[in-house]
């Protein structure tokens, strides 16, 4: 993990002094090759919150001393300075504090691109969330919940159960207790979800195709598992008569104008109630261990790097 000087800001860039790093499943599968790194070298972590240090030519709108936040790419959360294009930076309202953005400012974006672009949830919209108990379902269930839908959440454990009924889902399924796909059916009156979120992947994702009403989507956004299945477009229809999708969080970002739209809609979520759980903070020399917590199942909510 890279410390020291990073330089002077070239044209169009900003150095920031990073004060705390988010983890994300995101950085384990680019520590293990699942995911390719973009360039080398590189600093893992892919979201931070910190002050500007010192602007260079051409940049406008941002001041030495502000505090800012960033996600996506270019990489490098987990150091304590670095260089970052003026235009990735988000300068922070006052009443969000660093330990809140810091660990979800990805995930914001993230349950933005899937409640407003993959998938404009409307009031009495079914919703199957699955890992609902982990950082990001939790708020895929609470921000949901604010848009009027009913939410249906699945979990690995009963322990984690508790964790996505406090978040506010309508139902909890506990994987690998239940059938999945009768169990929603049942609670949709055979009907089954307008939409899935399966950041799982593996056997979960099968199960997902046929809780899914017919024309609905299913959205796969990551493998906790370790893999993805292969599905064959005949999987989807004519009998499903669904659709699969598989977006990116990066892409998404990837649009600066998108980018800081989503980023504005997700603090204004924070300034009118949307709420986060805290998850563990480890120093920046146990960014290790960090990661096997993780990969374990043994964290909940936001994961954070202490750099100072």
């Amino acid at each position: 993990m890279q410390q020291g000087d990073p330089g002077r800001p070239g044209r169009g860039e900003v150095r920031v002094r990073q004060r705390r790093a988010g983890i994300n499943f995101v950085d384990v599968y680019h520590r293990t090759g699942l995911y390719p790194v973009p360039s080398y070298p590189a600093t893992p972590g892919v979201e931070a919150v910190g002050i500007v240090e010192a602007i260079g030519e051409g940049v406008t709108g941002l001041a030495v001393g502000q505090r800012v936040a960033w996600a996506g790419l270019p990489m490098g959360g987990y150091t304590q300075a670095r260089i970052i294009p003026a235009a990735r930076l988000l300068p922070v309202p006052d009443a969000v504090p660093d330990r809140l953005i810091s660990g979800t400012m990805l995930r914001g974006l993230t349950a933005h691109m899937l409640l407003h672009r993959v998938h404009a949830v409307k009031p009495a919209d079914r919703i199957l969330v699955t890992a609902a108990a982990g950082g990001l379902g939790t708020m895929i269930v609470r921000w949901a919940k604010r848009l009027g839908a009913e939410v249906i959440g699945v979990t690995g454990r009963e322990a984690k159960a508790e964790l996505a009924r406090a978040a506010g889902a309508d139902h909890v399924i506990v994987h690998g207790r239940t059938a999945i796909p009768a169990a929603v059916h049942a609670m949709t009156d055979g009907q089954g979800a307008d939409v899935v979120f399966d950041g799982v992947g593996g056997d979960l994702l099968l199960d997902c195709l046929d809780c899914v009403r017919p024309f609905g989507l299913v959205a796969s956004l990551g493998q906790a598992s370790g893999w993805l299945p292969d599905i064959a477009l005949g999987e989807l229809g004519p009998r499903r008569s669904i659709a699969i999708a598989r977006p990116s969080v990066f892409r998404y970002a990837a649009d600066p104008e998108t980018y800081h739209a989503a980023a504005a809609a997700y603090f204004e979520a924070l300034s009118k109630g949307l709420s986060i759980d805290e998850g563990p903070i480890f120093p920046l020399s146990h960014a290790a261990e960090a990661h096997r917590a993780l990969e374990e199942g043994r964290t909940t909510g936001a994961v954070v790097l202490d750099l100072d």
